[in-house]
């Protein structure tokens, strides 16, 4: 219990809660101890990206074959809302897949570790990801992320009503409407934005390096997300920058009805991996 009260972020109270009521997820593993962030300039995302792309080039049709899961998910879904008269929830729930994307991108990552040590990175070698060591640890935050997602969820329908009232639009076109040419709307866009924007802040710091990190080192869920936290702390600009980059990828990819984050989505998981890298020293040669 004493391993709980420890903890002082809420995130870390969470994981570290799961531990503690399901010992066998999130178990802290027998190894080296967790790394210390270094100090990075912003300058690093372009150095990440670069890498990523390059990751992405080597291995192009097997990535997008795995990512292009990504947005037949966003269309299927948000079919199903229009069919359904719940299109006030169609941007949330899009814009929300983005909190899930650490846990996307896992196979992502494990395909850039094994690329960098020389081995296969095909789309098979991207499900290894599920023989890690620290499987366990990364369902855990992974369960974390679709809480969070749930969270934003109901955060964004209160939101709406708050603003728009309880009736759903018409149609799309009445939806568009009310969105952007009434004040209502315009106050409800606000609103969701920066709501949203604090809730993708969280799961940044929280997760910046945190699956890589359990991929990659004999760590725990509550050590890694208090690495990534780490991370944030020592490194507030880069981390903000890091944000603003993600942000307008995702939605540079999202604007041609989500076909375009087949590309966007594995060059920054692959780029994600190559930051990990550059903020965190190797456990041997400190590089």
């Amino acid at each position: 219990m004493g391993q709980v009260a420890a903890t002082k972020h809420p995130a870390e109270w969470l994981i570290a809660r799961a531990q503690f009521v399901v010992p066998q997820l999130g178990q802290e593993l027998a190894g080296l101890p967790p790394p210390q962030a270094r100090r990075a300039s912003p300058a690093i995302i372009g150095i990440a990206l670069r890498r990523g792309w390059e990751d992405f080039l080597a291995c192009r049709s097997d990535v997008i074959s795995i990512c292009v899961m990504y947005p037949m998910v966003g269309l299927v879904l948000g079919y199903a809302l229009l069919g359904h008269g719940l299109l006030p929830l169609a941007f949330p729930l899009i814009a929300g897949f983005a909190l899930l994307g650490p846990l996307f991108a896992t196979g992502l990552y494990e395909m850039s570790r094994r690329r960098e040590q020389g081995l296969s990175a095909d789309w098979v070698s991207a499900f290894r990801a599920f023989r890690s060591p620290a499987i366990a640890s990364i369902l855990l935050l992974g369960a974390f992320l679709l809480l969070i997602f749930a969270i934003w969820l109901g955060v964004a329908e209160l939101i709406w009503r708050g603003t728009m009232g309880p009736l759903a639009p018409v149609s799309i076109g009445g939806f568009f409407h009310d969105v952007f040419a009434t004040s209502r709307g315009q106050a409800m866009l606000v609103s969701g934005v920066g709501i949203g924007g604090l809730f993708a802040l969280a799961v940044l710091a929280t997760n910046i390096v945190s699956f890589p990190l359990l991929l990659d080192r004999n760590i725990g869920a509550v050590e890694a997300v208090r690495t990534s936290l780490g991370v944030a702390e020592e490194n507030p600009r880069l981390v903000l920058a890091w944000g603003a980059v993600v942000a307008a990828l995702l939605a540079i990819g999202s604007a041609a009805m989500l076909i375009g984050l087949a590309v966007v989505m594995p060059v920054l998981g692959h780029a994600t991996w190559h930051l990990y890298r550059q903020v965190l020293p190797d456990q041997e040669t400190g590089r």
